[in-house]
């Protein structure tokens, strides 16, 4: 009888591990979809939402969630799909986006946007390319991303561009010397400073660039290299870098007495820079994808007053981050892709990816044969009484 009682008890204790095991959400879940519906087709979310990138990968992931709430289906040759958002954490590190990757390639997602963070989007590149699932990156920027492999866009400008932008900014402006600040094994960082470094000696000159200087992931003391840069005096400092570095930097350097203009590139364009920074970061300068002021499309003026509302929903600042923009292109993306393949195969969505041509919230989208966005404008941007204004268009020919 007591036998009975104790299997008839772990019996019961096992359903009832099963039911919560059953209820147990994941991002996914939020965003709709029934897994255990034929019409679903579930695309995947790379992106960081905690490491040194976190916060930019949360703002990227906004725009793809809303995106999703405003288009949830798709229709293929008259059958509507309902989309079901996979969202992986690939935590800032090459390491961890390699297993992020793996875990949706066996999810069974048929496009994968993101990342946020160039060095985390080269690492699972291959990945996604050898499953033949095709990935869109929103905002990462380093060439590598998508050279040599034909599974991977993007919808942003590169580095080289990017670079060359702020190099003439700079130049443009008066400086006639600079000093360069990269992080030491991120692809984005020293990337972009290389190009930078390469457009502003061919405008000033050589010997142009007086300081160039490398600090180390999760470093938070700049005094040193700092000092090294006041010595060579410039006249701008540009320092591409992470959200969580940004204010550090801009902070010590102010405290050092360094009084030259701080720039750097699409990074910095994150209202908790300035809150960390305060008023020292008035006059810095950046350059970025997109500007809400100045809706280019239809799409784009009803994204802007409905992406505030959702915003305010999520209770986040109002103020529209360029990378949600670039998320919910993204999406739009995927999703005139997946309705041109006529098909949930990824083969065939990864073919009419190539074809794509959209009107998005950040302007014309198509792809050239690398896969890149063909873009050729950037807007600058000036921090000044504690908000991010609108300094200028910069274009320029690829």
């Amino acid at each position: 009888m007591l036998k009975r009682k104790l299997l008839a008890l772990t019996l019961g204790f096992s359903l009832l591990a099963g039911l919560f095991t059953g209820c147990s959400s994941s991002p996914a879940g939020e965003n709709g979809g029934s897994a255990n519906s034929d019409k679903v087709i579930k695309i995947g979310v790379f992106e960081p939402l905690t490491g040194e990138n976190g916060g930019g990968g949360f703002q990227e992931v906004l725009g793809i969630r809303y995106a999703n709430k405003v288009y949830p289906t798709v229709d293929i040759n008259g059958e509507t799909y309902k989309i079901e958002l996979v969202e992986v954490d690939n935590k800032s590190d090459k390491t961890e986006a390699v297993s992020a990757a793996q875990s949706l390639i066996a999810s069974g997602v048929k496009v994968v946007l993101g990342s946020y963070g160039s060095g985390v989007s080269i690492a699972a590149g291959d990945f996604f390319a050898d499953a033949k699932i095709p990935a869109i990156g929103a905002s990462c920027t380093n060439p590598q991303v998508t050279l040599g492999n034909d599974y991977y866009f993007r919808v942003c400008f590169l580095d080289p561009f990017q670079g060359t932008v702020m190099a003439n900014y700079a130049y443009q402006e008066g400086a006639k010397t600079a000093a360069v600040i990269t992080q030491l094994g991120d692809d984005y960082s020293s990337g972009l400073g290389s190009y930078f470094v390469d457009a502003f000696t061919s405008l000033a000159g050589e010997g142009a660039i007086v300081s160039e200087e490398q600090f180390q992931t999760n470093q938070t003391d700049f005094k040193a290299i700092l000092t090294n840069v006041k010595a060579a005096n410039p006249d701008v400092i540009f320092a591409p870098s992470s959200i969580a570095t940004a204010p550090l930097i801009i902070k010590q350097a102010r405290e050092l007495g360094i009084t030259a203009k701080i720039m750097a590139g699409d990074t910095w364009e994150n209202s908790s820079i300035i809150e960390n920074a305060g008023e020292h970061a008035e006059g810095v300068v950046l350059s970025t994808f997109y500007d809400e002021a100045d809706p280019a499309t239809e799409e784009a003026a009803s994204f802007v007053k409905g992406f505030k509302e959702y915003l305010k929903e999520n209770n986040q600042s109002e103020i529209i981050p360029a990378v949600s923009a670039l998320g919910y292109d993204a999406y739009l993306v995927a999703l005139e892709a997946i309705k041109n393949a006529g098909s949930t195969d990824t083969v065939a969505i990864r073919d009419a990816l190539a074809n794509v041509q959209i009107d998005g919230v950040t302007g014309s989208i198509s792809f050239d044969k690398n896969g890149d966005a063909k873009k050729d404008m950037a807007f600058i941007k000036i921090v000044k009484n504690g908000a991010f204004e609108f300094l200028k268009t910069v274009t320029v020919e690829n």
